[in-house]
């Protein structure tokens, strides 16, 4: 990955935002050998300027500076005076402030900038009525954005639903009378339809019916079986061909990605237009095939996507990337929200899962985005049934104190299943990166979505569709249903005592005993597909399979227990709570808890996994058994390493990350990680006074540091500040066009008065404007624990080690991460950015 990396960088060596190649639309071969595919941090770059700040070369500088350019030249012909010096602290240059792509952006300087802009809208709002009125826009204008983004998520996400119903449908058969309905929705719309095959009706047609006019037989069981698996091979083709040739940052979960964004990494096009429209489009074919993964995490990628676009409808945001990732973390609750119909948990899941920074104000708006886009989506109501989600269940039963050791049973499970998953879909993540599987992504999705259809078809219970799957593992039987899962003998004396709709505990009869075989087959299958399809270059969510495998361990587990206690109902463990002929045992709940421990020990989530389980079904009384379940399987799963499958990735894709949740305890100091080390070529620093125009340019051509110290003398090296590398080159090349007179021998002056000159000297160029009088530093004994506390609470992208306030080194995130990688025995090369 590092060659990579390096090769990349020999060949654009102005990566940071010099040319806007944009995306690659060349044809697609699927024989071809994309390198670039490898990895997420190595597709194919966009540097539009839609998405983040212009780049050095955007058309909005070049026109200032041409006619600023002009205009000097004009008045210095016209003999208007002497030429006027330039200070980009008088007279701010367009693009100044902004950050290159795969950079750490500077969180105090975002926000000292937004103070600063509302300090003036609220000065200028006592001046005047016009004044007044912006101020209070502006106010509002934050409100409005977060409406916008929950009604176009919430849209967005009920199209994605309909779509994916009706082409998952499609690979079974087709409604003959309309063809867009699927196939629940044909059925419902017949007047042939009886309620024991209910999923029966002549106007939807299976393909064998289609193609040799019978369903029955061997023959049209073939016919089936293979349209089965022309429809995923040609769905999941698709989806990694458009995610391939046309936004290759579609591909994947986007929730390690997002994570690393909202922490301040800019990732140039990761939410941009094209990457939404191509996410909307192959989330749906990605589904529809029939691969093991879902469409919730992939959402949360949609909502943020919307919501940056949105963004640069209102200015503020625009200009000010600490301000926009405010907007992003209130867009993954609008994602969660909109997934499973729970906007709590959605609140709850940005807070606790994804957001770096989440001030108060940012929690309020994230629960009205995700209140509006709730709204949205229950308005278009995708399912059909009135709900929010399609597997919404609602309990009645109550649970036991006994049943709290299958719950903690399961909760071990999880925790189990967790660490396992992680360890080998890393495992398998990096083989994919290190080998010639990662050249053939196409060749990839093709033989898993093959392998999946095959073994898929012959279960029920894999055949259908993840969301289905658990909807089914989730109900509890009652006196109408016909499912497998609830085929129970009726009892010799056939006393039916059960209440309503509910019915008592039964012995398991043939029927139920085959799907429990068909269930544990599911169980193992489940399990090992899903460590190689989720990583793969399409879209692919990890909520819904997760679920899946849990609810397949509780629903078991559940039965097993209702036929333990049928059988041993006077036994002490069972006598005083469950009688003879009693509905004692819910499987579906057992389901509904093994699913929130599967998932827990995945993603180690806690209180957002229990309050979406809570939206989920409905039933307070279920609160102590998930939080008992996801508990242990958190505990559980931390005893065999304390990343989430989420961490996991960011760290295997080498983002700048540094873990709320990691603590640091080594025992180090900041002269210890500080560069440059002892055998390191001196500090790269610039003088007040001092250094020429060319002197300053060969420098930065010579080194690739993002920033440069500012110190008195290269005798003294007191500091005096801190500028960023692209900024001195945009001020520089500012200076040079809108100042008369500026040349290589020119001297760049950051001190506030202009020093004197030769008479015949060229005019000085003033940067003191651009730069950091105030950068953050701490000292060469600081222990790292603190520094560390001081990058994550902060946000810095880099701090200046003194001693005695002469200056030493500096550190940056990366140094720090490499330094902890060190310390935990890992690859400090595997971290890739600043």
């Amino acid at each position: 990955m590092s060659q990579f990396w390096s090769s990349w960088f020999r060949e654009y060596p102005d990566f940071g935002g010099m040319e806007n190649p944009g995306y690659r639309t060349g044809s697609f071969d699927g024989d071809d050998d994309d390198d670039e595919m490898v990895d997420i941090a190595g597709v194919t770059l966009d540097f539009s300027t839609t998405d983040d700040a212009p780049p050095l070369s955007s058309g909005g500088y070049e026109e200032y500076s041409r006619n600023s350019s002009s205009s000097s030249r004009a008045a210095s012909m016209n003999g208007n005076g002497p030429t006027k010096l330039v200070d980009p602290l008088e007279d701010p240059v367009p693009g100044v402030g902004t950050y290159e792509d795969f950079n750490t952006i500077d969180w105090v300087r975002e926000k000292s900038k937004d103070r600063d802009r509302h300090r003036e809208i609220t000065n200028k709002s006592r001046q005047s009525t016009v004044n007044l009125l912006h101020s209070v826009s502006d106010a509002f204008s934050g409100w409005l954005l977060m409406l916008l983004v929950g009604l176009l998520s919430g849209a967005l996400a009920g199209g994605i639903d309909i779509a994916a119903h009706w082409m998952t449908a499609m690979k079974e058969g087709v409604c003959v009378v309309h063809f867009w309905y699927n196939h629940e929705h044909c059925c419902w719309a017949s007047n042939e339809t009886t309620f024991q095959e209910r999923h029966h009706c002549p106007q939807w047609q299976s393909w064998a019916e289609l193609i040799t006019g019978t369903s029955e037989g061997a023959f049209a069981y073939i016919v089936n079986f293979l349209m089965y698996i022309f429809w995923a091979l040609l769905f999941s083709f698709l989806a990694v061909a458009l995610v391939r040739a046309f936004a290759p940052y579609a591909c994947g979960s986007g929730i390690p990605e997002i994570k690393t964004i909202l922490s301040g990494f800019i990732i140039r096009g990761y939410l941009g237009k094209w990457t939404l429209m191509i996410k909307i489009i192959t989330l749906v074919l990605a589904v529809s095939s029939g691969l093991s993964l879902g469409k919730e995490g992939p959402l949360v990628h949609v909502a943020c996507c919307c919501a940056n676009i949105l963004c640069h409808l209102f200015t503020k945001y625009r200009k000010n990337e600490a301000k926009r990732r405010e907007v992003l973390s209130a867009a993954a609750a609008v994602g969660v929200s909109v997934a499973f119909g729970a906007p709590i948990g959605g609140v709850l899941f940005s807070l606790e899962e994804v957001s770096y920074y989440f001030p108060l104000k940012t929690l309020w708006r994230s629960f009205f985005a995700a209140l509006v886009a709730a709204f949205t989506l229950r308005s278009i109501n995708p399912f059909g049934n009135s709900q929010l989600v399609l597997f919404y269940v609602e309990f009645h039963a109550p649970w036991h104190l006994v049943e709290l050791a299958p719950f903690i049973l399961l909760g071990i499970f999880g925790g189990l299943w967790g660490a396992l998953f992680i360890k080998a879909n890393i495992a398998w993540c990096r083989r994919r990166k290190t080998t010639r599987l990662g050249h053939y992504p196409v060749m990839e999705v093709l033989v898993v979505t093959a392998l999946t259809a095959l073994i898929a078809y012959p279960n029920i219970y894999t055949r259908m569709s993840g969301a289905e799957l658990i909807s089914e593992l989730f109900n509890d039987c009652s006196r109408l249903d016909s499912s497998q899962l609830c085929g129970y003998q009726q009892p010799a004396n056939n006393t039916d005592t059960g209440v309503g709709n509910t019915l008592p505990d039964r012995p398991a009869g043939p029927g139920l005993y085959t799907a429990l075989w068909q269930l544990a087959l599911a169980l193992v299958f489940k399990m090992m597909i899903t460590v190689i399809t989720f990583g793969m270059k399409v879209p692919s969510g990890l909520f819904i399979p997760s679920m899946a495998v849990g609810a397949i361990t509780g629903r078991l587990l559940g039965v097993g227990m209702e036929q333990l206690a049928y059988y041993n109902h006077d036994s002490i463990i069972f006598k005083g709570w469950c009688s003879q002929g009693a509905d004692c045992i819910t499987p579906g709940l057992y389901a509904m808890v093994g699913a929130a421990a599967c998932l827990g020990g995945v993603t180690r989530m806690t209180v957002s996994l229990v309050v979406i389980m809570f939206e989920l079904t409905g039933g307070l009384e279920y609160i102590v058994p998930l939080m008992a379940a996801t508990m242990t399987s958190k505990w559980v799963a931390d005893a065999f390493g304390r990343e989430g499958i989420y961490e996991a990735h960011i760290r295997l894709n080498g983002y700048p990350f540094l873990e709320p949740k990691e603590e640091f305890e080594h025992s180090s100091l900041a002269v210890d990680v500080m560069r440059p080390r002892r055998s390191d070529p001196a500090l790269a620093v610039l003088t007040q006074e001092g250094m020429t125009v060319g002197e300053v340019e060969a420098l930065v051509e010579s080194t690739h540091y993002s920033g440069f110290p500012v110190v008195v003398s290269q005798q003294s090296q007191r500091l005096v500040g801190f500028v960023l590398r692209r900024d001195l080159l945009i001020s520089i090349d500012n200076g040079r066009k809108r100042q008369e007179g500026v040349v290589s021998s020119s001297q760049v002056v950051f001190t506030e008065h202009t020093p004197s000159q030769a008479p015949d000297a060229p005019p000085p160029l003033r940067l003191r404007g651009i730069m950091d009088l105030s950068p953050f530093t701490v000292t060469d004994h600081t222990p790292m624990d603190i520094t560390v506390d001081i990058f994550r609470k902060l946000g810095l992208r880099q701090c200046l080690v003194t001693h005695n306030g002469r200056l030493l080194g500096i550190i940056t995130k990366k140094d720090i991460l490499k330094h902890m990688a060190q310390i935990t025995n890992r690859d400090p090369d595997s971290i890739l950015f600043n």
